[in-house]
């Protein structure tokens, strides 16, 4: 190593340390240590918020102090005209820890609905296609408490089956990418506290006001139930009890895709048997949807409403074909089959 090399990174050990003489500061981040237990190299999202900030300053300490390599992005989503600008504020932010983080630009046809859903499946897209790159599986996100409430909320309101209002875990584990929230058991002002102390300030979202959006209306009523006598830890509890009986249905849909269905890597197409559509409905359901996701390469779950319509037709026919979740879906007999959708198949 060279002595410039050598120099700059005594610089940032010295930095760090200086910044854990704070009680608080210190007391985070070894809960934030606790949680994290990663040993390869690893991605961060920031978007300029306090949490992902926070989350910012958390994981560079956690690279320095560990030897791991990590790499922070920024996503322009180009949907406010100074959207580029703030990308190159929060990265000046950045620099304040020693990161340079890169800004990955979404471009094409914006959404006029749906505003919030669709930014976020293409931020997603453009992270994972970024880390694919850079052979990186594991992805820090800023998700933290008030996020967990406000998500079974949102899910409540919608209706949502058990997987969907407890669906912000920990962490999200999968074949080419693990996504963790180590920050979902943190109270966001904790998250404020780092943010001030480290970067003075931080990015105040504009939509985060809107009420046009769902989740600022959910996040606003919550808080109106909060002064009202709402116990946001009983709350919190409840979910954790809730998310212990969906870890449970678990088990029991990876034992029904291992015993019913045959996965071929090398033509990416599951075989399934008729025995895997006698378990209890549940089960059916969230089995074919895990197949449908695997097939299709989604980073979301297909729609309850058409999965439902699905099932009710491969049960009535013998005979079945249709398409969903970028798959093709074919019942012959006694087994169906699900395929990757070609672009020219016609139904």
């Amino acid at each position: 190593m060279s002595l410039k090399n050598l120099n700059a990174e005594n610089k940032i050990h010295k930095f760090f340390e200086l910044k854990l003489k704070d009680k608080k500061l210190n007391s985070i981040f070894k809960k934030f240590e606790d949680k994290l237990s990663l040993s390869d190299n690893f991605a961060v999202a920031v978007s300029g918020g306090p949490d992902s900030l926070a989350l910012s300053f958390l994981s560079k300490l956690y690279s320095v102090k560990n030897g791991i390599k990590v790499n922070f992005y920024i996503v322009d989503h180009k949907l406010r005209v100074n959207s580029s600008k703030e990308a190159d504020y929060v990265n000046s932010l950045l620099k304040k820890i020693f990161v340079r983080a890169k800004i990955l630009k979404w471009h094409g046809k914006k959404p006029i609905k749906n505003i919030q859903a669709v930014a976020r499946n293409n931020r997603y897209k453009l992270l994972l296609k970024e880390c694919k790159k850079k052979d990186i599986r594991n992805i820090l996100v800023g998700h933290h408490q008030d996020d967990v409430l406000e998500n079974f909320m949102i899910r409540l309101v919608r209706g949502s089956g058990l997987r969907g209002l407890v669906s912000l875990d920990e962490q999200k584990l999968d074949i080419n990418f693990n996504i963790f929230r180590p920050l979902i058991n943190f109270d966001k002002q904790d998250l404020i506290y780092i943010s001030k102390k480290i970067f003075n300030e931080y990015v105040n979202d504009p939509s985060n006001y809107d009420e046009n959006f769902k989740r600022v209306k959910i996040r606003n009523i919550i808080k109106k139930l909060e002064k009202e006598g709402l116990d946001k830890n009983k709350f919190l509890l409840t979910i954790n009890n809730l998310k212990r009986s969906n870890h449970a249905i678990k088990r029991y849909v990876n034992s029904n895709i291992q015993n019913n269905c045959f996965f071929s890597k090398k033509r990416n197409i599951f075989i399934i048997s008729l025995d895997f559509f006698k378990a209890p409905d549940e089960i059916i359901f969230r089995s074919l949807s895990e197949c449908l996701k695997k097939i299709g390469g989604n980073y979301y779950y297909v729609r309850g409403k058409k999965l439902s319509q699905i099932i009710e037709r491969i049960l009535r026919n013998n005979n079945f074909k249709g398409t969903l979740g970028g798959c093709v879906i074919k019942k012959l007999n006694q087994t169906v089959i699900i395929s990757k959708e070609s672009r020219y198949f016609l139904q």
